[in-house]
């Protein structure tokens, strides 16, 4: 009887030390998230199973073309790819990234751009000065996400910069659909 008790006890430590694990590993280092909506096509796809790096943002700085997950409301998270950092001025003329007033390449809409008829464009042309919350400059600790869909996408273009604090955290892998399995591509 005695050793009954005794592997029940066993049992239940396990189940605790498991339990507490799985929340400590949820809640600061790795969590699954699940894309809603076409706002990152062709990249990520609606129903696409990722797992989201807590860790990342604790350790450094977000870096441009991450794709983040952040607080968008109090309820409901968002995905987008972060485009503009601290200190920059974005603009997008004539389906061209500006960054400083550069040109900078987004190897990862190339394909999307290239499929495009001569007169479409793929991003409406934009500047800081259209970005909510009248900033000239992104100011410290902020960053502006676009999606990659950028035709239906809400992004910084409507809700403004967002700030290190809203960020959850960075896309690591897709782990289901099966066909989608693999890391996330920056």
């Amino acid at each position: 009887m005695a050793k009954k008790k005794s592997e029940w006890l066993d049992w239940l430590k396990a189940l605790l030390i498991a339990t507490v694990l799985v929340y400590i590993v949820r809640t600061f280092l790795f969590t699954p998230i699940v894309v809603e909506g076409p706002s990152m096509q062709p990249n990520l796809h609606n129903g696409d199973h990722m797992i989201v790096n807590k860790i990342n943002y604790a350790l450094s700085e977000p870096d441009r073309f991450d794709i983040v997950i952040f607080h968008a409301t109090e309820r409901r998270d968002y995905i987008k790819r972060v485009i503009g950092l601290p200190g920059e001025t974005v603009d997008v003329k004539d389906d061209t990234l500006y960054i400083n007033g550069k040109q900078v390449e987004e190897p990862f809409l190339q394909e999307k751009k290239d499929s495009l008829a001569p007169d479409e464009t793929y991003t409406v042309d934009f500047s800081m000065s259209d970005i909510p919350g009248n900033v000239d400059v992104i100011p410290p600790e902020h960053v502006l996400v676009l999606g990659d869909n950028r035709g239906n996408s809400t992004d910084s273009r409507m809700i403004g910069l967002i700030s290190y604090d809203q960020i959850v955290g960075s896309a690591s892998f897709i782990y289901w659909p099966l066909s989608h399995f693999g890391l996330v591509n920056d």
